[in-house]
């Protein structure tokens, strides 16, 4: 069986035409031939900035372009049945459709109310640095323009723990809602800031029953209009476990179907709480290995510098290759993002053969490094920047080795700081390919490729060298690979 490909396709500077349900509907079949098994889309329920959001600002869950809220009908990516069209024509061609799901926090409330807050330092949230006193925020949610068409529930301050903005006193900050119940943050993971439960606008309480209760008949909902094969979950650090834990073990009851689960915990470089995250959630959701993506980062940067022999040390790959899905970059490390973690473009053919030829991980590609991109946006400085994504260059090749040659027995050469390598044997239904990779001078390194080779001739797929390799009757080869590159070898037929 061939092991899953995802595609994000999307990033934050997508035009906001409207247009993108139309264009995956154009470009499903092509995704398909590339080898793609799943295609993740971006938020498509309406945001509190209306047509233009990216859709993390969210605002109602049950409108996917439906209603006429926030100023539009249609969302960024286009209306619902734009969006139910576009998911026909993925499933259509045998791939699976990935959704994302926003539950962290809701933004853009409909009426103001009254409620009682402390304030809290932004770098230690147990830190309280105000006595109790009133505000006045949009705490509210009533959504008048869907008039309670599929849910008549309505939100308010105690669905919540937190806001980050008092109207009254036209005041920035972090808010500490005081309810009569639940009174102090959630428990998470991680000790960062405090505690790390707020992350932005308004903050849900999931110790609240009723909020639960809401979550689960809308997740049954959601499936029953896109009937989707997986989700990616967002912002999961500042979510406790517990909750997960639940909605998923519903999910997957009301549905009667093994939604695959992808969590976004940000944390790089603490493989650790990624392992802990996914023992608490009781490995009912895999987690983007983000400490493999930091590596790939700093790797780029470093040039030759970098030791190869350690890029996969410390990343959830290497400690629980089942639960990683990793990646080279996504929306939240693309330049003048938040989260900024660029990859340099000499590196990310490197970066994407490790997480596309070897056995381990669920590799996700990154819509720019298939398509290319360009934008423009205001960095931390205040200035305006022109930013251009090149696509990464031999990816679609990349994605063909991965199809067809990186099966079978894997064998390691990771003994050079600046030159590494493996072998897929292959198997009955395909033949197996040597990638050697060096982030130094040109490279050559011994491998053992498997001795149903022997005699036989291998060359190099992406073309960076055109040496021609024979196979000893041992099964071992010497293989090349450029300088600062990678090269994928294959057997030539005659």
């Amino acid at each position: 069986m061939l092991k899953g490909t995802m595609l994000q396709y999307f990033h934050w500077y997508l035009p906001g035409d409207g247009n993108l349900w139309n264009q995956i509907k154009n470009d499903a079949q092509k995704l398909k031939e590339l080898g793609f098994t799943a295609i993740w889309l971006p938020p498509a329920y309406k945001a509190s900035s209306g047509g233009h959001s990216t859709g993390y600002d969210v605002y109602d869950l049950y409108d996917l372009g439906e209603f006429d809220q926030k100023g539009t009908v249609r969302t960024k990516y286009g209306t619902k049945q734009e969006y139910i069209d576009a998911l026909h024509s993925i499933r259509n061609t045998g791939m699976q459709v990935m959704v994302d799901i926003v539950l962290n926090h809701k933004a853009g409330g409909d009426e103001i109310e009254k409620i009682n807050v402390v304030k809290v330092n932004p770098d230690n949230r147990n830190e309280v640095i105000s006595a109790p006193f009133e505000i006045e925020a949009f705490t509210k949610f009533t959504f008048p323009g869907r008039q309670k068409k599929y849910s008549a529930f309505e939100w308010n301050h105690r669905c919540f723990t937190g806001v980050d903005y008092a109207y009254n006193l036209s005041e920035s900050g972090i808010y500490r809602i005081l309810n009569e119940h639940n009174d102090g943050w959630q428990e998470m993971i991680d000790e960062e800031k405090g505690n790390y439960d707020y992350l932005m606008y308004n903050d849900v309480d999931f110790r609240n029953s009723y909020v639960r209760e809401e979550l689960h008949r809308w997740a049954k909902w959601f499936y029953y209009q896109a009937n989707f094969d997986g989700v990616r979950l967002d912002a999961v650090k500042h979510i406790p476990a517990f909750f997960y834990n639940e909605w998923l073990d519903n999910l997957r009851q009301n549905t009667g179907k093994e939604i695959f689960a992808v969590g976004e915990y940000w944390a790089p470089g603490r493989v650790s709480l990624l392992e802990k995250y996914i023992k608490e959630t009781e490995s009912k959701m895999s987690l983007f290995d983000v400490p493999l993506q930091r590596n790939f980062h700093n790797a780029s940067k470093k040039g030759k510098h970098y030791d190869l022999r350690k890029i996969l040390k410390n990343t959830l790959v290497k400690k629980i290759p089942s639960k990683s899905v990793t990646l080279v970059s996504n929306h939240d490390t693309q330049p003048l993002q938040a989260l900024e973690s660029t990859v340099d473009p000499w590196f990310k053919p490197i970066a994407y053969a490790l997480i596309l030829l070897r056995d381990e991980g669920y590799p996700c590609v990154f819509y720019p490094d298939l398509f290319g991109a360009n934008y423009k946006d205001y960095g931390r400085d205040g200035n305006q920047y022109d930013i251009w994504m090149p696509a990464v260059d031999k990816i679609e090749l990349l994605l063909r080795a991965r199809m067809y040659y990186a099966h079978g027995t894997q064998r390691d050469y990771f003994d050079h700081p600046n030159c590494i390598g493996w072998t897929r044997e292959g198997n009955d239904k395909h033949s197996g390919c040597a990638v050697l990779i060096s982030n130094g001078d040109d490279g050559f390194k011994s491998m053992e490729i498997g001795r149903r080779y022997a005699g036989r001739t291998f060359y190099d797929l992406l073309e960076k060298n055109p040496a021609q390799v024979k196979i000893n009757d041992d099964g071992w080869g010497e293989f090349f690979a450029p300088a600062g590159g990678v090269s994928v070898w294959i057997e030539k037929l005659d």
